[in-house]
């Protein structure tokens, strides 16, 4: 008789944060995340995407001049079980390459439109996070209380200023290096 298969001890898995980061970028799948070390798959919804498509219409044009890249790409979070996918961030184009993630505080702007199913995600961990990662500015569409948010001038503990909550319908003034007043009407 052989001997049986030994069971795997993955404690002894040299550096875990980037073994799971590493593991969910191979997950198949639309958008897969690691929030407060939970992986969740969240793929969009009809309403939600035309959101996101309105604003970066509104954008594109601010963004040709800024030479910036509007997208859906990773950001890693170092130092914690965090690994998001937000629904639109304005990166530089210099940043974007086919290596990987990059930081919260190489964006210019981020935006996460809320769901049924994660929207005190977007509200209250996203946030804290994106700040405490150094992201300069959040744009918080909530589909279910129909107001955009934003938030500025981040910090170890949060964002401290919010302009909004703004219902839809009312333009959000995007300070520079956008320079712009976002139409809502449409969300």
């Amino acid at each position: 008789m052989g001997a049986l298969p030994r069971e795997r001890d993955y404690h002894d898995v040299a550096d875990p944060e980037r073994a799971l980061k590493y593991a969910i970028q191979h997950i198949e799948g639309d958008r897969v995340e690691i929030i407060e070390g939970v992986i969740e798959q969240m793929p969009p919804t009809w309403g939600h995407e035309r959101a996101i498509t309105r604003i970066r219409r509104q954008l594109d044009p601010r963004l040709i001049e800024l030479d910036c890249e509007p997208g859906s790409g990773n950001l890693d979070l170092p130092g914690s079980a965090n690994w998001y996918v937000p629904d639109l961030a304005v990166v530089p184009s210099r940043l974007v390459d086919d290596g990987g993630a990059l930081l919260p505080d190489q964006t210019l702007l981020i935006v996460e439109v809320t769901s049924d199913s994660n929207g005190d995600t977007d509200r209250v961990v996203k946030r804290r996070r994106y700040a405490e990662y150094g992201a300069p500015l959040y744009l918080l569409v909530d589909r279910q209380e129909r107001a955009c948010t934003l938030y500025s001038v981040p910090g170890p503990l949060g964002y401290t200023r919010a302009d909004g909550p703004y219902p839809f319908g009312t333009a959000v003034q995007l300070p520079e290096p956008f320079g712009l007043a976002l139409e809502t009407g449409d969300f």
